[in-house]
């Protein structure tokens, strides 16, 4: 959903970090399934274990998109420091750049609910406005980095500062969510517990607590990236960065099986800290492994399918969602078995390759106009 930099492996036309655009591509197929097989399963087919299966699978691509968002934001943050040659610090120099961009994804995810809204009206209930959707949670996260960053004095400041906020939502999810902010409007409080117009946090919103979490863990993991130590030790950043996903994930796997919780209202799926460590570590798994596949040549084309749709994932994202659940669906809602669903899955993939791969040619073609007419232009 943002542009990447270079790492080691990047041609200097590129300026991207081929990986996270390998790891965004592989969010948006296992969104894919998830939105698919929600959408078109019949009752009795969302029974089986395979159903059970795919939301459990389902339960990473928010995260994933959170964690790159927050690695994105690290690389803009550092990037503009480079370019204003501010070496370590102060962030708060460039700050406003992330907060800008967050606010910029947030205004399209509103303009995205509104476009929904309209396509319906007037059936539309109208507090779908201010749902609280995995893209406004996106857009909120990288403001409140940038908010952090303009109190960091240094780049190494804004990474510690970030970890701290990671170990903190996470740890106060609970509470949040159990004793609610309702001296706010639900459309304020829900950014916080997604309660939504319901009376109670609804486990299908994307609220800070504890969403955004991911976010600012992917900053900390975002400085990793461009420390100096991982450049240097590149021949084993994988299996390092691999190592510490299977920790953190066995630590929360650990925690969650103490015979006592800190929590009175302890609930796993939605507002652990225990579940939200295995999650974490599981994404540090596939940005490892996501790597390791980037160092290797093409196996046979050079054409990379989950590269390219990771850099087009925000229009990808958009456009299934009406394919899917909108009015312009291409599947009757709950009306197939595992199978017919699943070729309508495979029809979805190659349709939003093929958007992915017009939105590159499209790219390509104006990027090249740009420049003839620059090498055109009088002096």
């Amino acid at each position: 959903m943002s542009d990447q930099p270079l790492p080691t492996t990047v041609t200097k036309s590129s300026n991207r970090l081929p990986h996270l655009d390998w790891m965004r591509g592989l969010a948006c197929v296992l969104m894919f399934q998830t939105h698919c097989y929600d959408a078109w399963l019949t009752p009795e087919a969302r029974q089986s274990k395979f159903f059970m299966y795919s939301q459990l699978t389902g339960s990473l691509p928010a995260p994933l998109f959170l964690f790159l968002a927050g690695i994105s934001a690290a690389i803009i943050a550092r990037n503009a420091m480079n370019k204003k040659q501010l070496a370590d610090g102060p962030v708060s120099a460039v700050a406003g750049k992330i907060v800008r961009r967050g606010l910029q994804i947030w205004a399209l995810a509103m303009a995205f609910r509104l476009q929904e809204f309209l396509i319906v009206y007037p059936w539309a209930p109208w507090p779908d406005l201010f749902r609280m959707d995995v893209l406004n949670c996106i857009g909120v996260s990288l403001v409140l980095i940038g908010l952090l960053a303009y109190v960091s004095p240094t780049w190494k400041s804004l990474a510690i500062s970030s970890a701290a906020v990671c170990a903190a939502i996470p740890a106060f999810s609970p509470l949040v969510w159990t004793h609610r902010a309702t001296w706010l409007p639900w459309q304020l409080e829900s950014y916080l517990d997604g309660v939504h117009n319901m009376g109670k946090p609804l486990p299908w919103m994307f609220p800070i607590f504890p969403w955004a979490a991911f976010a600012f863990a992917g900053v900390v993991a975002g400085y990793f990236i461009l420390s100096d130590t991982a450049k240097r030790y590149q021949k084993i950043l994988v299996p390092v960065v691999l190592a510490a996903g299977l920790a953190v994930s066995g630590l929360g796997y650990f925690f969650d099986h103490l015979p006592f919780q800190l929590y009175t209202n302890y609930d796993f799926w939605h507002t652990s800290p225990n579940f939200f460590l295995i999650r974490l570590g599981i994404l540090l798994v596939i940005l490892a492994l996501c790597d390791a596949r980037c160092r290797l040549r093409p196996l046979a084309t050079s054409f990379r399918p989950l590269s390219l749709l990771g850099q087009h994932s925000l229009a990808v994202y958009w456009v299934h969602i009406e394919l899917v659940y909108g009015r312009l669906h291409i599947l009757r809602s709950k009306s197939l078995g595992i199978v017919g669903a699943t070729w309508g899955l495979v029809a979805i993939t190659l349709a939003m390759l093929l958007l992915a791969y017009l939105l590159k040619q499209w790219d390509e073609r104006s990027k090249g106009q740009l420049r003839s007419q620059l090498n055109t232009s009088p002096a």
